[in-house]
């Protein structure tokens, strides 16, 4: 039998109706898969959890328990272990952004993702680790301890969602919420072999909203994906830029791709050159849906350097606007990367700023553009393998941050969904992901087209296991 902390939604649920297991000894059996790989030495545990409620957890646990006893669970969720990323507020903890020179006090209420798990029966049992302010794809900050890729604990997860990647594939739990807002999702699921999907904006609602920042699930599966979907989406007034609440058949398997018009888009027009095994693997899974019935046409990049280094002075200017109002001695307990980068917005001048925000409405134009002549586009998520550990980005280079994340930023300032699945494996063992996209607000095919290439190529199905015996409930 699948151990307890592997299983996926379904199988829990499955397990807690039918009496097999409880939710109580599910958690435990997360909380002892944790115990696993932290009690390993520093270079050799993934870390990626903050904020940890083990007690919590498992008196939650007890609750569900009894409800499910009683035939009447609270929700589609309840029971079910679950975490989510630091920056998503939940009552009572603190939203420190990954990073040591913030000292904020513990929120006053759940966030709307918060909100939803919680009325869903979810168990929040920690918080995932950020690299500082959320703007890095890497697990390094300045607060946490450095979280690794469990897939190489040599090698990063990526991020800014890197402690949810982490978690996903160390194997706490079936369901991980992250955000994203150039690729924060979609990157570290890529390199950790997840499914990581950014719906449209607005899909999901969140607080703080932002130009093009979204939460979204990073789970194994398609199907949990799908499962967290249905959840987050519940409507939420604080969200001033949310959807009109959509009912959405999230477990509808779709029909394949079959008379779509693909786009395939393997230069991303700026940024790192694509890796051939990348290359290779993402072509492979293209011509899967050639062979499914779908036209496959190449399609030019929608991004530039222009583009690329205008929302790159952009961000220095809006990340410096934030850093430069703390006294000097907290400044200075920012990771020394992100003072590097951020710092050069002290130089950006309004109408430089103005224009570099301005590149996010070509971004969209561009983008509306394409799809006039496809139905979805396909590419890779990255440009590149996984890097190392200790790396803030795959560059390590303040003065090119984003050269990873020219195939992932676009879809955010287009507002469309987009997904990432695991395509393929490196000849070192790394995992590759592919990206999904569709048309704005067809959030639903985006799932049908992941969960129809997750049936035809197969879910990732071995996932790391912590190199010391791990304990076992079932």
């Amino acid at each position: 039998m699948t151990a307890l902390h592997a299983l996926d939604t379904a199988g829990l649920l499955d397990g807690y109706r039918t009496g097999r297991f409880t939710p109580r000894e599910a958690m435990q059996s997360v909380l002892d898969r944790i115990a696993a790989w932290e009690s390993l030495p520093p270079d050799r545990r993934p870390g990626g959890l903050c904020f940890p409620d083990p007690e919590g957890a498992l008196h939650a646990a007890d609750a569900s328990g009894a409800r499910w006893r009683r035939g009447a669970p609270a929700g589609p969720l309840d029971g079910v272990p679950a975490t989510i990323k630091e920056l998503i507020a939940s009552k009572g903890v603190p939203v420190p952004q990954g990073c040591a020179a913030f000292d904020p006090a513990p929120a006053e209420a759940d966030s709307p993702v918060a909100a939803r798990l919680r009325e869903a029966g979810a168990i929040l049992f920690a918080r995932t680790t950020v690299p500082d302010i959320g703007m890095l794809s890497s697990g390094l900050s300045s607060l946490y301890p450095l979280t690794r890729n469990p897939w190489d604990l040599a090698t990063n997860p990526g991020g800014s969602s890197a402690g949810a990647a982490t978690a996903a594939a160390a194997g706490y739990g079936p369901l991980h919420v992250g955000t994203d807002i150039g690729g924060s999702v979609r990157l570290p699921a890529a390199w950790c072999g997840l499914v990581g999907f950014k719906p449209s904006f607005g899909r999901i609602p969140i607080d703080p909203y932002y130009v093009g920042r979204c939460a979204g699930p990073m789970t194994r599966t398609v199907d949990d994906a799908a499962r967290l979907m249905a959840v987050l989406t519940q409507p939420d007034p604080r969200d001033a830029t949310a959807l009109p609440y959509q009912q959405i058949d999230w477990d509808s398997p779709g029909t394949g791709p079959a008379g779509l018009r693909v786009g395939l888009m393997l230069d991303a027009g700026c940024g790192m050159t694509l890796d051939p095994e990348i290359a290779e693997a993402v072509t492979a899974a293209a011509r899967s849906f050639q062979a499914a019935g779908a036209t496959l046409v190449p399609v030019p990049p929608v991004m530039d350097d222009a583009v690329l280094n205008g929302i790159d002075r952009y961000w220095q200017a809006r990340a410096w606007a934030e850093l430069s109002r703390l006294p000097d001695d907290r400044r200075a307990r920012v990771l020394p990367y992100i003072l590097a980068w951020a710092g050069q917005g002290a130089t950006v001048s309004g109408v430089e700023a103005i224009d570099g925000f301005g590149c996010t409405f070509t971004l969209r134009r561009r983008c509306a553009d394409l799809f006039r002549t496809v139905d979805i586009v396909l590419s890779p998520t990255t440009p590149n393998l996984s890097f190392p550990a200790e790396y803030a980005s795959p560059l390590d280079d303040p003065a090119r941050p984003f050269a990873h994340i020219a195939y992932t930023l676009p879809w955010n300032m287009s507002e469309q969904p987009a997904i990432s699945l695991n395509c393929g494996f490196s000849r070192g063992g790394t995992p590759i992901g592919l990206q999904i996209v569709t048309p704005r607000f067809a959030d639903g095919l985006a799932l049908q087209l992941a969960r129809w290439f997750e049936t035809t190529y197969g879910a990732v199905t071995t996932w790391p296991e912590p190199p010391l015996s791990c304990p076992d409930l079932t």
